[in-house]
């Protein structure tokens, strides 16, 4: 099976030599779920940039479904849907006009363009609002038009460059629903995002860009299970005065109602419940302090950063 997306040794540097992107390679298997993390200014936004024809290349090659955007761009971008950070459209047409336009965009006769855009207006809950003025609707409407906009032409390959930022969370969650919804009916999405508990939640797969190159590439699966403890919040059936003493774990009291438990991988949550029930105190529910891929990503981020720094400094003592 062809990947929905391969690239080979993708450079991208500026004037003034700066190296955005220093020869990364990343395949995404068609029907995947993949996030692409990385600080700001890792390179994400820029190979964003690169696979939508928004951005020129140095050098590399870039395929998407089997197609070198080189040799047959038009091809390639028929097979492709972007959504990116800014607002992409004319805030003064009609919302129904700017979906349909972008169908015709890509080559659908006035029929299909219709329909489609139909089709997605009403699973992203915009149909109602296809005849007023796109400047009147909220951020996160503007974020739900953007997306039936990158999605009317059909593509396999979605790509969202920061689709939730500065939305809502009842917007959020509906957005990811829908999200869900179409990888599960075959589209391959690529997902960059700060919001860390997002790429957790949905994706499977993930790649970690910081300063042009990439640093990890891996499963989400393989990934947190390199997390050696977590930090966990536990709300109380009932107010303590002090943190109960336990000697295989580490525990500290964060308000009455509220105790938060460290645990290394080798334990079990069973046997943190067992000893909290010997001592008479009863949970009603717990949940992480800090996502874990929050966790995860400041430790590869600051690693990558600490190999740097010595390797700068190898070479100054060298000289």
């Amino acid at each position: 099976m062809k990947s929905a997306l391969s690239i080979k040794n993708l450079v991208k540097t500026y004037p003034g030599d700066l190296q955005a992107l220093k020869g990364i390679d990343l395949e995404v298997e068609q029907g995947d779920f993949f996030a692409l993390l990385g600080p700001n200014g890792a390179g994400k936004t820029t190979t964003i940039g690169v696979i939508s024809s928004l951005v020129t290349k140095t050098s590399g090659q870039i395929k998407v479904l089997g197609i070198d955007i080189d040799d047959n761009h038009s091809l390639a971008k028929k097979q492709l849907g972007v959504v990116g950070q800014e607002v992409n459209f004319n805030q003064f047409e009609l919302v129904g006009d700017i979906v349909r336009n972008q169908a015709g965009y890509h080559g659908l006769n006035f029929k299909d363009s219709k329909k489609n855009a139909e089709y997605f207006m009403r699973r992203l809950d915009i149909w109602d609002r296809r005849n007023e003025k796109a400047r009147t609707l909220s951020g996160g409407m503007k974020r739900r038009v953007m997306v039936a906009k990158a999605l009317v032409n059909k593509p396999k390959l979605l790509i969202l460059d920061e689709p939730t930022a500065g939305v809502d969370i009842e917007l959020r969650r509906s957005l990811w629903d829908f999200l869900s919804e179409m990888n599960e009916e075959g589209v391959t999405i690529i997902l960059t995002t700060h919001y860390l508990e997002e790429a957790e939640r949905l994706c499977r797969n993930i790649a970690i860009i910081d300063k042009g190159d990439i640093i990890e590439n891996t499963s989400m699966q393989e990934l947190l299970a390199r997390l050696e403890k977590e930090t966990f919040v536990l709300d109380l059936d009932r107010p303590l005065k002090e943190s109960p003493s336990m000697k295989d774990f580490n525990c500290k009291l964060q308000n009455p109602l509220q105790l938060s438990v460290t645990i290394r991988k080798d334990q079990e949550l069973n046997a943190l419940f067992n000893e909290l029930s010997n001592l008479g105190v009863g949970v009603l529910s717990l949940r992480n302090e800090t996502g874990r891929l929050e966790e995860l990503f400041i430790n590869l981020v600051d690693q990558e950063q600490e190999e740097t720094e010595n390797h700068n400094e190898t070479l100054l003592e060298e000289k």
